[in-house]
């Protein structure tokens, strides 16, 4: 009896044959700067962000976040 191959072993190898086509995925660097609009950006989802949470300390000193009652 043969030895059925493992989806696994056929999706390795049909992605493969693809990439032999299109080539491999593209990558960039990870420690490049970020520009000035995606900076922009980042800080505009953070304080979307902080606004959804409420930081709440217990007498202990430990704190957890909570979200915050709409109002």
């Amino acid at each position: 009896m043969a030895d059925k191959e493992s989806f696994t072993s056929k999706f390795m190898r049909t992605t493969g044959k693809v990439r032999l086509i299109f080539g491999p995925a593209q990558t960039s660097a990870l420690d490049h700067p970020m520009t000035d609009e995606n900076q922009q950006l980042l800080k505009e989802q953070q304080a979307q962000e902080k606004a959804l949470w409420e930081t709440v300390t217990r007498a202990d000193g430990s704190s957890y976040i909570v979200s915050r009652k709409p109002e």
